[in-house]
């Protein structure tokens, strides 16, 4: 059984494979990709893996757009934080999915799935695919967040928003003049916001376009950004996003 993980978090990629052999789920490995665009460049030059284990949210964007470059017949497996809309798509279009952090007994009953499945049920619905990628892009996105500060519940409108962070598992957003916790991971607070806009610039932090001041090239070609009330933080888009979003600003 030949096997693609499609992932750009180490930890979670280690963890998917220990929990592969601990589940006796015997693979030959066949490589660990962390972009889209390597994900993109791997289809086009080899041969269809017999299953993918796929993340949604990678280095340099959504999983769904290497779907906009090739088409593939391989099964897969998405693993995911994402909102619950997307999860209803996922379970029509793939395998499975498995919500991160992927529990064994869940990843058993996706193998079962896989093994029992006959090989039409496994095939992605590629229009289908097509559709979800422009839902998730599309610029129709939140107007308003309600957040906690202290003991109460406030209104931030999104068009306030500067940019917001992840610290011990809690997202903070900023404003010109306040800081606030949203009940959401940076992953899912993202996914709810006009791509336009804002842009993800590593696992813990997105930004405002209109928040950035200045941009400065950095060590092992990475950017550093001066943002808007931002003195306390340091902005770096990391090295696989740099040229993303390069591309984004010029949008």
């Amino acid at each position: 059984m030949k096997v693609l993980i499609v992932e750009d978090e180490i930890r979670a990629a280690s963890q998917l494979q220990g929990l592969l052999k601990e589940v006796g789920f015997s693979y030959e490995l066949l490589g660990i990709l962390d972009t889209v665009e390597d994900a993109v460049s791997w289809f086009k030059s080899n041969a269809q893996p017999d299953l993918v284990f796929m993340d949604v949210q990678l280095a340099d964007g959504i999983s769904f757009e290497i779907f906009g470059a090739i088409q593939t017949e391989a099964p897969i497996i998405f693993t995911t934080a994402f909102d619950e809309y997307a999860l209803r798509a996922f379970k029509v279009n793939s395998v499975d999915y498995l919500l991160k952090p992927v529990k064994k007994e869940e990843l058993k009953a996706a193998i079962d799935k896989f093994e029992k499945a006959k090989p039409r049920e496994l095939q992605p619905d590629q229009s289908v695919l097509q559709e979800l990628l422009k839902s998730l892009q599309s610029p129709q996105k939140r107007k308003g967040i309600l957040a906690r500060e202290g003991k109460s519940m406030v209104q931030v409108g999104v068009d306030e928003l500067l940019y917001a962070y992840s610290e011990e598992g809690i997202t903070f957003g900023m404003t010109a003049d306040r800081r606030f916790i949203i009940d959401e991971t940076i992953e899912e607070f993202f996914a709810s916001l006009s791509p336009t806009d804002f842009y993800q610039i590593n696992r813990g932090q997105l930004v405002a376009r209109d928040a950035i001041l200045k941009i400065h090239p950095y060590f092992n070609n990475r950017l550093l950004l001066e943002m808007k009330n931002g003195k306390d933080h340091e902005f770096l888009v990391s090295r696989p996003r740099s040229a993303d979003f390069r591309k984004w600003l010029n949008q």
